[in-house]
This record gives structure tokens, sequence and C-alpha cells, in this order.
């Protein structure tokens, strides 16, 4: 999985903001947010961003797969990323 070409990832003091240069939307991203989305970035999939959230956040293997499936979703219907 990985952004769409014309989508941009700029890392922020409170976690991410998406661009998607060819409709000017944006989307602005907490920190759990952007840890998935630049593991999704850096061509991992669901499993690398759900280990990424259990290193970095103290949260539960189920919270983040959990977490990880609703974000992609969103991404996937706003076409940011391709599967």
């Amino acid at each position: 999985m990985k952004l769409r070409q014309g989508v941009a990832l700029t890392a922020t003091e409170y976690g991410a903001v998406l661009l998607d240069e060819r409709s000017g939307a944006y989307w602005q991203l907490n920190e759990c947010g952007a840890v998935v989305v630049d593991a999704l970035a850096g061509g991992g999939g669901r499993e690398a961003a759900v280990e990424r959230l259990l290193e970095e956040f103290d949260v539960g293997r189920a919270e983040a797969e959990a977490d990880v499936a609703e974000l992609i979703g969103r991404l996937l219907d706003a076409e940011i990323v391709t599967p």
C-alpha cells in the first residue's frame, strides 16, 4: 500500500497533514494517524502499520489493528492510498 501520486505528507508538531495536490483537499492526522500513514507511505502494509503503533504507543494489539483498519478504510475511500 502506498500514497497515491500527487498526495503529499508533511509532518507537523501534532502529527501530520496530507495534501491531495490534485483536488486541494487536505487531512490533518494526529500522532497515531501520522505513524500509520508514514508506515504506509514507506511501502508497508496493514501489519507494518500495526507494528509501528505497538512500538510507539501504549496500545494493545486489538485496538491498534482496529485503528489501522479504520484509517486505511477512510484513506482508500478518499483515494489517498492505493492497495
